[in-house]
């Protein structure tokens, strides 16, 4: 489970970050140990999905961990991890 404010918490580390990379990526995962983290281009997101939070530079998504494999959810009970997806300046 994640809470809203948990949720906003990474928004605010990422963002002061500066920039989603294998770095950033680190710091979130020892920072939120109990989640799982990962990052890719908002272009590579389906499009039925809508993200669980918006930021000017990338948006976060909800990883889903109750199957057997891992899924995308907007259900924040069900969700075990965040994607940042990086959104083009475009």
């Amino acid at each position: 489970m994640i809470v809203p404010e948990t949720l906003e918490n990474i928004a605010n580390t990422a963002v002061s970050l500066g920039v989603l990379n294998d770095a950033a990526l680190a710091e979130l995962k020892q920072t939120w140990p109990e989640l799982r983290f990962t990052f890719c281009n908002d272009d590579d997101m389906p499009a039925r999905l809508s993200p669980a939070l918006q930021r000017e530079k990338f948006n976060l998504y909800l990883v889903n961990g109750s199957e057997h494999c891992l899924s995308l959810t907007d259900d924040p009970l069900q969700a075990i991890g965040v994607v940042l997806a990086e959104v083009d300046e475009e």
